[in-house]
């Protein structure tokens, strides 16, 4: 059995509870190939907050991605729409999309916040993160929030061409007076657009787990509806800030690093995320080009990149040599 069927496996044990519920009254939906599990969350679900204020105008920070240096990083680009990564990430998303917008809509709440996320440093899940926003923006009719929640690291906006101390997520939480708006960078994709991670702060573990950041969660699912939000997470098992975004979205990403993740690390992280989420699992760095789809609750999927993490790191650590830099390992 392969990792991800192994993941995939763990995931519909973790979950045998729900199933059993679902004799009594809820519902399990299939569709195509794929299968979600719409239990609904016992919690009692917060009171919406009230009508956000009209929309100042759209943010006048602007950022160039530099695509060149994904590229050269192995990474998907609007310049490179029939590559091999390109046409991996285009499966990836199809399950994504329709959560939001298809048969399943109904059934998972906040779906349009979709969290990528991974048990272990290292695993690959940053440069999945950025190539499914990417992937996704490219799409003829999809906008994208991408949101470095990853604080500590902030690795994604250093990748995507972030200016260091740049106001972001920690600056919002903090600071009730921001808006969204303030601190979002448009892009030179037209259909992407960024929330850094924020400026170093001393507490901010404690600003991603507080009441603040659920509310936040809420206005940007609600206020930017028509939008597909990605956060790069951090990993599960390092900040106890991962569980709590995990409950606050929808959908979750969870990355396996092929030959890296032990599976035991796998089965305590599923563990952190909630029964009324739809999950996938992609297998990220597996050389073996194949595909597997594994079956339980949320939708379950697995990619063999011909290359992926492994040659991210590989031309990251080379780059950072040349330049006497530290090397990016998301």
């Amino acid at each position: 059995m392969s990792i991800i069927e192994k993941a995939v496996s763990e995931l519909g044990k973790v979950r045998a509870s729900a199933r059993e519920a679902a004799r009594s009254g809820d519902t399990v939906h299939k569709a195509g190939s794929q299968l979600v599990d719409s239990t609904a969350a016992e919690a009692v679900v917060p009171s919406p907050p009230e009508k956000a204020p009209a929309h100042r105008p759209a943010t006048s920070r602007m950022i160039n991605i530099p695509f060149d240096d994904l590229h050269k990083r192995g990474m998907l680009t609007p310049a490179t729409p029939r590559s091999m990564i390109a046409e991996e990430y285009r499966t990836i998303k199809r399950p994504i999309l329709r959560n939001i917008e298809g048969d399943m809509a109904a059934d998972i709440r906040f779906a349009n916040l979709v969290m990528v996320t991974s048990a272990l440093e290292g695993d690959g899940k940053t440069f999945s993160s950025i190539n499914l926003a990417l992937s996704i923006a490219m799409e003829m009719d999809k906008t994208v929030l991408f949101v470095d929640a990853d604080v500590a690291k902030a690795t994604a906006g250093r990748l995507l061409g972030v200016p260091r101390n740049s106001l972001g997520l920690i600056d919002l939480l903090e600071d009730r007076d921001l808006e969204v708006a303030d601190v979002l960078f448009r892009t030179n994709m037209e259909k992407l657009s960024i929330l850094p991670a924020g400026r170093v702060h001393a507490k901010s573990n404690e600003l991603l787990a507080s009441e603040g950041m659920k509310r936040l969660m809420m206005e940007m699912s609600q206020r930017y509806s028509d939008r597909v939000i990605v956060f790069d997470s951090p990993p599960l098992l390092l900040t106890t800030e991962a569980g709590v975004l995990a409950s606050f979205v929808g959908q979750v990403v969870f990355v396996v690093g092929a030959g890296r993740t032990p599976q035991q690390a796998v089965v305590e992280a599923i563990e952190h995320i909630g029964q009324d989420k739809a999950v996938g699992v992609v297998l990220n760095g597996n050389r073996r080009r194949r595909m597997g789809f594994g079956y339980g609750y949320g939708y379950g999927y697995g990619y063999g990149y011909g290359y992926g993490h492994e040659e991210f790191e590989r031309r990251s650590a080379a780059q950072a040599a040349d330049s006497e830099g530290p090397a990016v390992t998301p």
